[in-house]
């Protein structure tokens, strides 16, 4: 069985081995289940897309 390496969340910083992949790019847990929660009208919002969109850059350069 494969061992699991830490990863560093690309919204907090942190690293773990819980979460989610998106293209190349790893999301804690913790703000995996965060996000899905937020509002819209919450002043935390625009933080999560400006760093959801890092993934999409960073895929692109």
């Amino acid at each position: 069985m494969e061992e699991q390496k830490d990863q560093v969340c690309i919204i907090c910083g942190g690293s773990g081995r819980d979460g989610i992949t998106i293209v190349s790019e790893f999301i804690c847990e913790g703000c995996e289940m965060e996000m899905v929660r937020t509002d819209v009208q919450d002043a935390k919002y625009p933080f999560f897309i400006h760093q959801m969109k890092q993934i999409w850059y960073r895929k692109n350069a």
